[in-house]
């Protein structure tokens, strides 16, 4: 079954190490437009960081970004999910008090907004964050319309930062997004969420949808989809749900895959 929707996250998976969209990605996002097919890339980035990443595409772009906690089509903003204000000062709270070596990013649709501003977090930040300022208090620019929290901790997120902030965080969810970066969210959002979204949107049953993922904050993505493939540089958990494993983000595997598709269609 061809599917209607076709869905990636990007940092291992569909970019490649040095972070950067191949080349012959453009062509078959053409061919999937020709076909009928909508692609969305899923990411933790900024809705603005991927608008300017896939400026090529002009208008007919989907995107899921944020983790889930923002989906857009077509120039259109057709889902925001926000955090429990209470819960980000809560979660900035701990982190002041705490000698862990890690920054906050709070993001909200307007823009992201962090206090820390040394070189060692900023760029880890910049390449995220199109829309983002340095302020003094981060508890002023918390309100009803923050997102997520993004945390960059220097030591490992999974086995140091998470089990830190786990009691700050309550029902929210504390989403491991790559090997030094976590989101907090609204328990009512993910990938996966932000994916029947879309579809519902614009009528396509979720059956006839396909997703790509490579680590733990794409679980519920790779869950929810019709087809799931995980890549072969992918967390254990995320190939253990995967309809499919395929070649890793070095080798093109997501466009080798998405070829094959179009090619199955004709």
């Amino acid at each position: 079954m061809t599917p209607r929707i076709i869905v990636t996250d990007m940092d291992g998976t569909l970019l490649n190490s040095e972070h950067e969209i191949p080349a012959r990605f453009w062509p078959l996002l053409d061919e999937m437009h020709e076909q009928g097919i909508v692609f969305a890339p899923a990411s933790g980035r900024q809705l603005y960081t991927l608008l300017d990443q896939f400026a090529q595409a002009g208008k007919d772009l989907s995107v899921i970004a944020e983790n889930g906690t923002v989906v857009y089509h077509e120039g259109e903003i057709i889902s925001v999910t926000t955090i429990d204000p209470e819960v980000a000062h809560r979660v900035i709270r701990t982190m002041t008090h705490s000698d862990l070596d890690w920054g906050v990013v709070v993001c909200r649709v307007d823009g992201a907004f962090i206090a820390r501003g040394d070189v060692e977090f900023l760029t880890e930040t910049v390449r995220y964050y199109a829309k983002l300022d340095v302020v003094d208090d981060l508890h002023s620019v918390v309100n009803d319309q923050v997102i997520k929290l993004a945390i960059y901790s220097f030591p490992d997120a999974e086995t140091v930062a998470a089990p830190a902030l786990a009691e700050s965080v309550g029902d929210h969810t504390l989403a491991i997004s790559g090997a030094h970066w976590i989101d907090i969210m609204s328990p009512h959002a993910n990938k996966g969420v932000a994916l029947q979204q879309l579809a519902d949107n614009l009528g396509v049953p979720i059956e006839h949808t396909a997703a790509f993922g490579d680590y733990l904050n794409d679980y519920e993505l790779l869950h929810t989809a019709g087809t799931a493939y995980a890549m072969s540089n992918a967390h254990p958990d995320i190939k253990d749900i995967a309809d499919h494993v395929v070649g890793s983000n070095d080798e093109e595997a997501v466009l080798t895959t998405i070829h094959s598709l179009l090619t199955a269609a004709k």
